[in-house]
């Protein structure tokens, strides 16, 4: 893997990604107004306002590094973008590992912006050094293994599949991943979620670190061996 290929990978994929109106959507517009009416309304819900935006930019998370690098790939793919790159010295981990940074790169925009909204709609977190480092971690292994999976569907399967399965999945780890209510932190998803919101209490998830550490490992090198470039 070459960083410096590595790294303009990542800069010709995070402007792509800020080009496209719906991932638009997906990173910004969704996120901001579920944080926004969530924290409105959501006692009336059962949510719990002191750790809800930490789950929101889980999901958010989620939107950016699954869903928006599935679907671009896939389509990638089936218009023969990834067939031209062939004949680059991009290879295979370059491409997970350019589009994981571009990934992670929009997500720290994301949380630049919920992270002050948040706080103008009374959000409070606990400020520890153990907790944001715990948010920092989680949020990059499950980057790495978000793309990963969805790069394992883009690299696989035919553009409107991925796009359907992308989708299902998304929606699914949306209502019963574990990313906005307290699960088992089996799922990446609900690692992510229970990471982050121990960290907006001030505290660490230790397990949640290791259980996303795990998926990270085994989705980024099934991708590795799997990815094919041509559909």
């Amino acid at each position: 893997m070459n960083p410096s290929r590595v790294l303009r990978h990542a800069a010709m994929e995070l402007r792509m990604l800020l080009r496209n109106g719906e991932q638009l959507l997906l990173a910004f517009a969704i996120p901001l107004g579920l944080l926004i009416g969530g924290m409105a309304w959501g006692t009336g819900f059962g949510l719990d306002l002191a750790t809800f935006p930490a789950s929101v930019i889980a999901v958010a998370t989620w939107s950016t590094a699954f869903t928006a690098v599935a679907v671009a790939t896939g389509f990638e793919r089936r218009y023969g973008v990834l067939e031209r790159l062939v004949a680059t010295p991009l290879t295979r981990a370059d491409l997970i590992a350019g589009k994981a940074l571009a990934a992670t790169a929009l997500v720290a925009i994301q949380a630049v912006l919920l992270v002050p909204v948040g706080l103008a709609c009374g959000w409070r977190p606990v400020w520890t050094a153990a907790g944001s480092f715990g948010a920092l971690i989680a949020t990059v292994l499950a980057i790495a293994a978000f793309a990963g999976l969805g790069l394992l569907l883009a690299g696989t399967l035919k553009a409107e599949v991925t796009l359907a399965l992308a989708n299902l999945i998304y929606l699914a780890g949306l209502a019963v991943g574990g990313l906005i209510a307290d699960q088992p932190p089996w799922l990446p998803t609900a690692a992510l979620g229970a990471a982050l919101r121990a960290a907006a209490e001030g505290a660490f998830a230790p397990l949640a670190l290791l259980v996303l550490a795990a998926w990270a490992a085994v989705l980024t090198q099934i991708a590795r061996k799997a990815f094919r470039w041509t559909s």
